[in-house]
């Protein structure tokens, strides 16, 4: 009786101490925390299909959790993002950045590149993909110089021109230069390496485009091919309809060159809608001088609306028509597209084209790379290559960029705090 009884006591004993262990987990257990809560804003990420207002919670530099109401308890750092669109971390699929002071460089080591940090973050652009600025011959000075020193992801279409787009009046003519399988050898060697670029071939021949569709296959990587300039007898329904194929990018789009998209009587050309339907990717590449009006009116009257949307930002566009990526954005919002097309085009859809489909999107788990918008309405102008204004109502206003969970943009100081004179704040 006296065992039975001390066995039930160890038991009372034991019981009340797991009770005890239970109620002291329960309560010094802290409710789950985000880094970054942006609450109230309305979420555009294409890639998911979501186009509502919805929260969006930051953790240790990826997406935590996107849903309607996220208690603002929950996050270390609110910001209130009501009235605003939050969409993935915008893609510029066609950029410059392979800067330095080499003369005579142009876009490779040269002055006409521009370091990216300066011009990326305050568009909303977290990714930037150089448009050949390096060939094989000097990529890995480009990924030393600029790509590992820079906060913004740099990837690169790496130039079929061993030497890039130096002095590329003269140098882009060297079809010595244009090494299909050293140039696949490199573009396998380096992860950012996501395609390969032609530009501003004047010859007529189409030996240099299938030299590039070479390199590009024994990669495994799409081509753009910029066509601008390019005064020969080659045909641009040539290019597109029997040398690229589905999945390469013909970017300048809306460029005036003899064999633009639109013949001289403003009529779309016969192939352009075919080739896009093939899988051609059409790609705006703004620039200094390949985006007018003459063009992209028209065209986009008779439906040729690009894929992707990109600035071609360089020391020449940079204060010209194109501005930055936001302005570009906004042109074509204007221009007709909607805006939920105008996100796609600027982060799942080039994403999907260099093959990086691990960006542009608000997954739970992926890289927590994110753009806050602020869509103004009012009266703004919009100019082309050729100083051609178009009004326009609708303007995207980047207030915050956020790249791997931190913020590296804030406008107006939405995810700052208040300052009051009695306070003193330390940090």
């Amino acid at each position: 009786m006296k065992k039975d009884l001390s066995s039930t006591l160890r038991m009372g004993r034991y019981l009340l101490l797991i009770c005890c262990i239970s109620v002291f987990s329960a309560r010094s257990a802290p409710a789950q925390s985000f880094d970054l809560l942006l609450k109230g804003g309305h979420v555009i990420d294409p890639a998911n299909g979501i186009d509502a207002r919805m929260d969006v919670a930051i953790d240790d530099g990826k997406i935590a959790l996107v849903t309607e109401d996220i208690p603002a308890s929950e996050a270390e750092q609110l910001v209130d993002a009501a009235g605003f669109y939050i969409t993935p971390g915008l893609i510029d699929l066609h950029s410059h950045h392979y800067y330095g002071t080499q003369p005579h460089s142009d876009y490779s080591n040269g002055f006409w590149a521009l370091p990216p940090d300066g011009f990326t973050f305050r568009a909303g652009v977290t990714t930037a993909v150089d448009g050949g600025g390096a060939g094989w011959r000097d990529f890995r000075h480009f990924k030393e110089q600029v790509i590992d020193r820079s906060d913004t992801r740099i990837l690169a279409f790496l130039n079929l021109l061993g030497r890039g787009m130096k002095n590329r009046d003269v140098l882009s003519q060297n079809m010595n230069d244009m090494d299909p399988k050293m140039t696949a050898l490199v573009a396998r060697q380096y992860d950012e390496i996501v395609g390969i670029k032609i530009a501003h071939y004047r010859g007529d021949t189409w030996e240099p485009f299938h030299r590039a569709v070479q390199a590009g296959e024994e990669a495994g990587i799409p081509v753009m091919v910029d066509f601008s300039g390019a005064e020969s007898p080659l045909s641009l329904e040539g290019l597109l309809l029997d040398v690229l194929r589905p999945g390469d990018i013909y970017t300048h789009i809306y460029s005036m060159v003899d064999g633009s998209v639109i013949d001289e009587s403003g009529t779309l050309r016969e192939g352009m809608l075919q080739a896009q339907q093939q899988g051609t990717i059409l790609d705006v590449g703004h620039g200094a001088g390949s985006f007018h009006y003459p063009v992209a009116v028209p065209a986009t009257e008779q439906g040729l609306w690009p894929n992707t949307i990109s600035t071609d930002l360089h020391a020449s566009s940079m204060n010209g028509g194109a501005k930055d990526m936001a302005n570009t954005m906004s042109k074509m919002l204007n221009l007709g597209m909607s805006l939920q097309e105008v996100i796609e085009a600027s982060t799942w859809t080039p994403a999907q084209v260099i093959q990086r489909e691990e960006l542009g999107h608000l997954s739970e788990g992926a890289v927590a790379d994110v753009a806050v918008f602020n869509l103004l309405e009012g009266d703004f102008g919009y100019l082309d290559v050729r100083e051609n204004l178009m009004p326009g109502r609708h303007k995207l206003q980047a207030e915050l960029t956020i790249r791997a969970g931190e913020v590296v943009w804030d406008l107006n100081g939405m995810a700052g705090n208040l300052w009051r004179e009695d306070l003193s704040v330390v940090d």
